[in-house]
């Protein structure tokens, strides 16, 4: 069985682009922990069902340490930063490839090429990556010592079983590993926008869709198969659960069932994004018409929240609170729902923190950080984010809402079920924002004309 079979090593491997940044990030964590080991797993396989597994995604923390695309990534590996003099050395405990020459070959799959296809040797991750690299199977053996060692837990449990859990000390980890990826570097940067390139001619497919949408029963997962396919063709996977919300359905929040019938004369609310090779995602989101042109009354509150998405460009820039973008695009919602006369106060004092009745049609916060996950950077603490100030470099989007329910009687008839939420990508920049997003029509106007171009 391991006897005929020729060379199949990869030669002339190159570098990859993303090595000098990953460098660079872990040396930052390096300086905050002299003398500590740092083990970060990139996770397990998840059974689905039985024998079968769920399509592999690493610990966001993983892939921004190493730097390791999508296809790369291997099960069950575990970077070690091991404290040296210098600060740390990095080393990659994986299983690598189990070609025709070993019995894992045929026997074991899990690992076997015969089963999973052929991943990177030991020698090609380094060569590709710039990380030392070692077996799997050696790790326990290192882990064995008295050096301190501090692991993220819950992702692998043989990393659980050989490293004492410090809840404080490892949430604390987390914590800065979230904070410095809030200010992405330049390939973070480039891969962000890729994914915003692709995820912005998925969006062009699933308009192309609506025809064969409105013609079938459940149409709206027309509208989600067309954008998986741009996902897969064009990157990784999915940066998370596609919502494609016909009708009323776009007043459900996380309308992920997309078993709807899409119908002439609604809107479709879509919030879509790719994830590429790197496992960074685009987070975008857009309103249409199905039959191509906006109603009066779908025109009246699509641009009220057009207006409030541009408030809250302006107010994205460096030195601003983050919760800037939100409050002007706020004020914009809760003046709109003033002059549509629904508001029992003034917008004024709808605005104060005491009242809040323009909540009523626009519950979620304006935007969120966006990178290795769609909603990026969820364990820095809340002075860094939440309570913090934008900096140049940061990628969040600006997304506001209104969502009037079908059975919203402050509202006259042809208003309720109406739900209309405009998403886009923004960078932050020296003078203020680069929306990357921008190439994708918004105005109502531009969105007709792009429906119909499409549909031609």
């Amino acid at each position: 069985m391991s006897l005929g079979w020729s060379d199949s090593s990869l030669e002339g491997v190159k570098p990859a682009e993303v090595v000098k940044f990953a460098a660079l990030r872990r040396a930052q964590i390096s300086a905050l922990y002299p003398g500590v080991r740092l083990v970060i797993p990139a996770g397990t396989l998840k059974v689905r069902s039985n024998d079968t597994e769920y399509k592999f995604r690493v610990h966001s923390a993983y892939a921004y340490l190493t730097g390791i695309s999508a296809s790369d990534c291997v099960p069950d590996s575990v970077l070690v930063l091991e404290p040296d003099a210098k600060g740390h050395k990095a080393l990659l405990f994986i299983h690598p490839r189990s070609p025709r020459n070993t019995e894992e070959f045929h026997s074991d799959r899990v690992n076997g090429e015969f089963w999973i296809g052929r991943r990177l040797s030991a020698r090609e991750t380094e060569e590709r990556y710039g990380i030392n690299v070692r077996h799997i199977d050696t790790l326990p053996e290192m882990l064995e010592d008295d050096v301190d060692t501090l692991a993220i837990h819950h992702e692998d449990p043989v990393v659980d079983a050989l490293v004492e859990v410090r809840k404080k000390r490892e949430a604390k980890l987390l914590s800065q590993i979230s904070e410095l990826r809030l200010i992405k570097d330049r390939y973070e940067i480039a891969e962000i926008q890729r994914a915003v390139d692709v995820t912005i001619r998925g969006f062009s497919d699933m308009v192309q869709a609506l025809p064969a949408a409105t013609s079938v029963k459940r149409g709206e997962r027309i509208i989600e198969s067309a954008f998986y396919g741009r996902a897969r063709l064009e990157g990784n996977d999915l940066g998370y659960e596609t919502i494609a919300a016909a009708g009323s359905h776009a007043c459900i929040l996380h309308w992920m069932k997309n078993d709807g019938d899409v119908i002439p004369g609604d809107l479709i609310l879509i919030d879509a994004g790719v994830e590429v090779e790197s496992m960074y995602t685009a987070d975008i989101t857009r309103t249409i018409p199905i039959n191509g042109k906006f109603s009066p009354a779908q025109r009246k509150i699509y641009n009220i929240v057009y207006e409030a998405q541009r408030a809250g460009f302006e107010a994205v820039k460096p030195g601003a609170p983050w919760s800037a973008f939100h409050n002007a695009a706020s004020a914009v919602l809760a003046k709109g729902l003033e002059e549509l006369g629904v508001l029992p106060v003034s917008a004024e004092e709808s605005l104060k923190e005491s009242a809040g009745f323009h909540r009523r049609w626009t519950i979620h916060s304006t935007g969120h950080m966006m990178g290795l996950d769609v909603h990026d950077c969820a364990q820095a603490r809340k002075e860094s984010y939440h309570g913090g100030t934008l900096e140049e470099g940061m990628v969040l989007t600006v997304e506001p809402g209104l969502y009037i329910q079908p059975d919203d009687l402050l509202f006259p008839a042809e208003y309720r079920g109406i739900g209309v939420r405009i998403e886009d990508d923004v960078l932050v920049t020296k003078t203020g924002a680069q929306v990357l997003s921008r190439a994708l029509p918004s105005h109502p106007d531009e969105v007709e004309v792009w429906v119909a171009n499409l549909l031609r």
